[in-house]
């Protein structure tokens, strides 16, 4: 009988344990930061993996320039760094790192709910941005003034915007449009301003639940279709950097990224999933 009972608890042990290693209650922490362009879409990512993951503890940081992440990578700070454009994918595998693309999303000009316009010409958005335009009446919408937002033009949103939109490239941005620094910022700023419009992605338009609407470009839908077949063209890429060998924490992470599952997230908040 002892024998017996010894033996369930055994088994109710190496049972425990396995459930344990299946649902990730290892107490595993991983410490994300970067790009903040690339952060909503790795926030919903690492949100679902948790709710599966319960014992991994997902830190995201608030947003690292394209140096400073890698260092902080290659000194072990973090333990994935979220990047996008202009990546030296050589001079980071030489650094014992290695970029793994997640997906491709398209970059819009977002509008406030509280405009009614579902579509601009590239004319239209360079006169917004010159003042030219002032209230939303001149594109056939009813009255309410234009509010419009950009990026630093260091900025991926406002590189792709400008090289794709001829008449963006060397417009002089006047003092009065407001300047968002951060991907969040311009998230928050369309959401609660009357009126406004700017650069910003297809996830955070996903992500905001009615609050910002994306705007076609020259009667082209920045849809998943557009992106992936290129009638779309303004879009950014979205990249995790690890190191090379990563830990088993952050591998596990990285294959449900680009499991069924992972993909479906990535498509659920707006995005193409890599192939």
């Amino acid at each position: 009988m002892k024998i017996h009972c010894k033996s369930q608890m055994i088994a109710l042990f190496v049972g425990l344990a396995w459930s344990g290693a299946m649902y990730g209650q290892t107490g595993d922490t991983i410490v994300v930061d970067g790009s903040t362009g690339v952060r909503p879409l790795v926030a919903a990512l690492a949100k679902a993996y948790q709710e599966g993951n319960p014992g991994v503890d997902m830190e995201i940081g608030k947003g690292m320039g394209t140096k400073t992440r890698i260092r902080a990578l290659a000194e072990g700070k973090i333990d994935i760094a979220m990047a996008s454009h202009g990546l030296n994918v050589e001079d980071i595998t030489r650094q014992g790192m290695a970029v793994h693309e997640i997906a491709k999303v398209a970059v819009v000009f977002g509008v406030n709910a509280s405009v009614a316009a579902t579509g601009l010409a590239d004319s239209q958005i360079c006169d917004i941005y010159s003042q030219k335009l002032k209230n939303w009446n001149e594109v056939g919408s009813p009255e309410l003034a234009i509010a419009p937002h950009t990026r630093p033009d260091t900025e991926v949103d406002a590189e792709v915007v400008r090289a794709k939109i001829g008449c963006l490239k060397d417009l002089r941005i006047p003092e009065s449009v407001a300047v968002m620094p951060k991907g969040g910022d311009m998230a928050k700023g369309l959401a609660a301003t009357s009126g406004a419009i700017g650069m910003t992605t297809m996830t955070v338009v996903k992500q905001s639940r009615g609050q910002i609407r994306q705007v076609s470009l020259n009667g082209i839908a920045p849809s998943a279709e557009n992106v992936r077949s290129g009638t779309y063209a303004l879009t950014r890429d979205s990249f995790l950097v690890t190191q090379a060998n990563p830990s088993a924490a952050v591998a596990k992470f990285l294959a449900f990224v680009r499991s069924p599952a992972g993909e479906q997230i990535i498509s659920a908040n707006g995005a193409v999933p890599a192939k």
